[in-house]
């Protein structure tokens, strides 16, 4: 064994700063380990997403409990009614998986839920992201006159998009080209 072996293992460890993912060391995933693998990071997913849809959504319906809420012209009490619905929907999307896994417990079903939380989850965070569009979109209204506030909400969805869409599957790509023989 030399000093780069894990000592359990026999396998190098991951080099600092990589992720190392069950296909880069030790013997395959047997499936039921892969969808038990899956079902615990879609877990951890959700926490994050959970967090952050609940705290815009609790700040939206507090919104209209709130002295300037009466100025808003009826495009922004619209835009308000939107966005709130799409929060709302998000919160619903993102916290289904638990509630299919709760139903579901036991009935040996755990790929199909899986696979069902990780729609649910895409569709969450394609509502959330457009849910905080919106919400930026509202308050920027208040803030700022003219188009100034649809230029700024425009940088900051492009930004969404280059986060959440293009660099994922850029790197996507790039790891089918790396498997290819």
């Amino acid at each position: 064994m030399t000093m780069t072996e894990h000592p359990l293992s026999g396998v190098q460890p991951p080099v600092a700063g990589s992720i190392a993912t069950p296909e880069d060391h030790g013997p395959p995933e047997s499936p039921r380990d892969r969808v038990n693998r899956r079902w615990h990071e879609i877990l951890q997913e959700t926490r994050v997403a959970q967090t952050g849809v609940q705290i815009l959504l609790g700040f939206l319906l507090s919104l209209a409990f709130t002295p300037a809420f009466k100025d808003l012209g009826p495009g922004d009490r619209a835009l308000y009614v939107l966005t709130t619905a799409l929060g709302a929907s998000s919160t619903a999307a993102l916290i289904a998986p638990v509630s299919i896994h709760r139903f579901l417990s036991g009935l040996r079903l755990k790929s199909e839920v899986v696979e069902a939380a990780g729609r649910l989850m895409v569709c969450g965070m394609v509502m959330l992201v457009l849910t905080i569009g919106c919400t930026l979109l509202l308050v920027l209204h208040v803030v700022l006159r003219g188009p100034i506030a649809e230029i700024v909400v425009g940088v900051v969805m492009l930004w969404f998009g280059a986060c959440w869409l293009a660099l994922p599957l850029r790197l996507r790509r790039k790891a089918r080209r790396r498997s290819l023989p």
